[in-house]
């Protein structure tokens, strides 16, 4: 597959340079188009129409969602990642509104964006050369598991206390990337968060039936627990 056009938008040049580094490190991807401020992002995207825009929601005239709002009413076929310090639920519901593929929240590690960018490289070859999907095929494209009744029913109980929806899909997320299990130390790293924090959402993960659990004995010291997406 051809690497797929990107445009970064970032006001900080240093975090410009550092998530730019992060892109050519993953692979699969080309640059095409920087910009530090909204209303170059949007001459930018108007000029180039990327497959795919990074973009901060913080930048010197306007904000990231006016930016998205303006990509959409302008009907140009764009997926955007939002990368932001923007952790509020106003925030938050009004990128996953306008369509958002992705939200990471700041500060987060390679790891982190290397997920995000893997899935939607696969997301990108899924469609390519197809004239039509099915109903699983769909699911598996827009994170939606087939659920019981059972799960159902336990998903509209509130989150325990301590847990919030958004940090609960990107554990969720960088699991459902990896092919392996991976414990609670690594889901961690990956996403940027503290261990015993990575372990609550895993256990509440595999509570509701979206991961399995694995227990892992090597030849010496204690055992390790494995976690795992159910696709």
């Amino acid at each position: 597959m051809n690497p797929i056009d990107l445009v970064l938008v970032e006001d900080d040049p240093m975090v410009m340079e550092v998530n730019a580094g992060f892109i050519k490190k993953i692979g699969g991807f080309k640059i095409c188009g920087i910009a530090k401020t909204g209303k170059k992002a949007l001459e930018i995207i108007r000029e180039l129409r990327p497959r795919l825009v990074i973009l901060d929601i913080y930048l010197p005239d306007l904000s990231g969602i006016q930016i998205l709002q303006e990509i959409r009413k302008l009907g140009i076929p764009t997926d955007i990642i939002l990368i932001t310090a923007a952790q509020d639920v106003e925030t938050v519901q009004a990128g996953l509104r306008f369509g958002v593929v992705d939200y990471i929240i700041k500060p987060f590690k390679f790891e982190r964006i290397s997920s995000a960018l893997n899935h939607y490289l696969t997301y990108a070859e899924q469609f390519k050369n197809r004239g039509e999907l099915n109903q699983e095929d769909l699911d598996r494209l827009v994170k939606i598991l087939p659920v019981t009744e059972n799960q159902k029913s336990r998903e509209r109980e509130e989150l325990p206390k301590g847990l919030r929806e958004i940090t609960l899909q990107q554990v969720y997320n960088f699991l459902k990337a990896s092919k392996i299990g991976l414990s609670a130390e690594e889901v961690a790293i990956g996403a940027g968060l503290a261990r015993v924090t990575a372990r609550r959402y895993l256990e509440y993960l595999e509570k509701i039936n979206r991961v399995t659990l694995e227990t892992q004995y090597g030849s010496v010291g204690r055992p390790i627990n494995k976690y795992k997406a159910l696709l």
